[in-house]
C-alpha cells in the first residue's frame, strides 16, 4: 500500500498552523484544548516519521546502505543519525524522533 503522502503532510501542517493560532493568541484557548493540540502535533510528525521507516523497510539492506551514506553526506546530521532514525529500534514509535 502506497503511503499517501500529501495526507500525513497536510494533517501535520493543520496541527502546527493550530500552535501558530495558539502562539499568536493563547488566552482564546482552553489549557485543554492547548493539550490537544499538542498532541496532534507529537501524533501527526510521528506518523510521517513512522511512515518514512515504513518506506525505508521496503528497501533492500545495500539500498539502505546507500541511501543512508548519501543522505549523511548531504546534510549536517551523520551517518549514526541516519541509521538510529530510520533503520534502529522499533519501526513506528509514538513519538517525534527528529
Amino acid at each position: 500500500m502506497a503511503t499517501d503522502w500529501n495526507a500525513l503532510t497536510a494533517e501535520e501542517d493543520r496541527a502546527y498552523f493550530m500552535a501558530g493560532i495558539v502562539e499568536i493568541s493563547p488566552e482564546s484557548f482552553t489549557l485543554e484544548e492547548k493539550q490537544e493540540i499538542l498532541r496532534d502535533m507529537v501524533a501527526a510528525s510521528a506518523a510521517i516519521e513512522n511512515a518514512m521507516r515504513d518506506d525505508f523497510a521496503r528497501f533492500d539492506e545495500v539500498t539502505q546502505t546507500r541511501l543512508i551514506d548519501a543522505l549523511a553526506g548531504a546534510g549536517p546530521r551523520h551517518r549514526d543519525w541516519r541509521h538510529r532514525m530510520l533503520v534502529a529500534g522499533p519501526r513506528h514509535r509514538d513519538t517525534i524522533t527528529i
